[in-house]
């Protein structure tokens, strides 16, 4: 019964593999749709026949519900769904949220979750409000950590048991729970509390909240980003290392004439035509569509097509070592994505360690690209290259004569031995013509490559047009020649 993760293929943070819950398997990432078993615009067979593996829904709504509640205990949860893939349940911690409390105690939803066959039970998490003030925050921590420890203990090592991460916006404190429940063993750690700052488009706060958490859970762990439902961030919530993501977007925005792409939403009453190739989309004109009697489940239909086909490029991108351009692509789609963007790029540092050392191509896309890993990566190991005392960095790419070793130049990375031309990054890397943060960011280049051959004396030529940001970034550590 116990969960079980393997990691696969990665890049960044991001990586693809394998969850297992009893004896039930399914790739990640992964999209877990949210099912209400008393409103299914798609139904848990049709969800099975769109290729999804694992659904997640509510053990406080079945144990309310008179339709439900019994016959879920005889029948089990997934007879009743009719859904022979993955089933997480949640504890009851989103209505907690919402009308502050619930006629659960955490024992008894755990017990419930067990008896009605959940493959991954929830404790009953207390989820921080981001308004939260910090004693707030902490005593609801407090109170969260010793329900998880009280599910160890209870129910034992192989119970499949989540152990959702809290703390409000306060990374250290975040950071101290995933210590915490990485400490306690579970295996699988959604990062609750986190729908308000998508709500309000606080993508900033939201690369807080989870680098802080994922920065001291285990590396093993299955991070699971709770309530994470717009295609549009799952890129960059993919390149943090979240793994799963749980919508309830597609039928929420359905209701709402919302017609969901993996860069925005649209008024279906707005739309002339329809930018899809999903069934709906290609048996529907947009006056069809909008004009159905049955709109809101075509359109379920059509934002949970959409909403997979994300999660497979993100997986697909992830293979390639192609995440990067798939996060710029899709950050640069609101402004709000593209701050927690930068704000990712700050923390480069950090995801460079988990990085893939090779990958297909490096696409330069704009100043942002100066920040990423592989930048970072390559000017850390200049340290490595073997120089004589006289050193040419001919940034022409033109030899002289005269130097013990001359190595050419291309932003951002800067200084490369000739024997790396056609090596990664500096090999299979696009760049258009070279603007001044390209430029910038090369020139860090050949201080790091100063600083660490102080033994050698470095010259740059070739650098015309530039010298002043040369003077700028490098010019005390290496001298310019024309």
């Amino acid at each position: 019964m116990a969960i079980t993760f393997e990691s696969l293929d990665s890049d960044i943070a991001g990586r693809t593999g394998k969850l297992g819950a009893g004896k039930r398997i399914i790739k990640t990432p992964a999209l877990l749709p949210v099912i209400n078993p008393h409103l299914m615009l798609v139904s848990p067979k049709e969800l099975r026949t769109m290729g999804v593996e694992a659904l997640i829904t509510n053990a406080y709504i079945f144990s309310q519900s008179r339709q439900y509640s019994e016959r879920v205990r005889e029948e089990g949860l997934h007879k009743l769904l009719d859904f022979d893939g993955l089933i997480m349940t949640d504890s009851g911690s989103f209505q907690l949220s919402v009308y502050g409390q619930v006629s659960f105690t955490n024992v008894q939803t755990l017990t419930y979750q067990r008896d009605i066959g959940s493959d991954i039970w929830v404790p009953l998490d207390i989820p921080t409000s981001p308004d939260a003030d910090r004693a707030t925050a902490e005593r609801e921590l407090a109170i969260t950590m010793e329900r998880l420890r009280e599910a160890k203990e209870l129910f034992g090592d192989d119970a499949p048991l989540a152990g959702p991460v809290q703390g409000g916006i306060f990374p250290d404190l975040r950071v101290r729970a995933g210590k915490e429940v990485g400490d306690l063993g579970f295996s699988f750690c959604p990062i609750g509390a986190v729908v308000p700052l998508m709500e309000a488009y606080r993508y900033r706060d939201l690369v807080e909240v989870v680098m802080a958490a994922k920065s001291t859970l285990p590396r093993s762990a299955c991070v699971h980003l709770f309530g994470a439902g717009h295609p549009a961030m799952f890129a960059l919530a993919a390149a943090m290392g979240c793994d799963l993501f749980d919508s309830a977007a597609y039928a929420l925005y359905a209701k709402e004439g919302r017609y969901l792409t993996a860069h925005g939403s649209f008024k279906i009453d707005e739309l002339t035509d329809l930018p899809c190739a999903c069934a709906v989309c290609r048996s529907h004109t947009a006056e069809e569509l909008r004009t159905a009697k049955d709109r809101t489940r075509l359109l379920a239909h059509h934002n949970l097509a959409v909403t997979l086909a994300e999660i497979a490029r993100i997986r697909q991108a992830i293979a390639d070592g192609t995440l990067w351009e798939l996060v710029d692509d899709r950050c640069r789609n609101h402004p709000q994505l593209l701050t927690g963007y930068r704000r990712l790029l700050s923390r480069a540092a950090d995801l460079e360690p988990y990085d893939r050392a090779t990958k297909r191509r490096f696409f330069y896309r704009g100043d942002e690209s100066c920040a990423r890993t592989e930048v970072l990566r390559y000017q850390r190991q200049l340290d490595r290259v073997r120089l004589g005392k006289n050193v040419l960095v001919a940034c022409d790419n033109k030899e002289r004569e005269g130097y013990d070793d001359i190595l050419f130049f291309k932003p951002p990375f800067g200084p490369y031995p000739q024997a790396l031309k056609e090596t990664f990054p500096v090999g299979p890397s696009e760049i258009p013509e070279w603007d001044e943060a390209m430029v910038r960011q090369g020139c860090r280049g050949i201080r790091m490559l100063a600083e660490s051959h102080r033994e050698s004396r470095i010259t740059v030529s070739g650098l015309a047009n530039w010298e002043e940001i040369f003077t700028e970034e490098a010019g005390d550590t290496a001298e310019l020649v024309r």
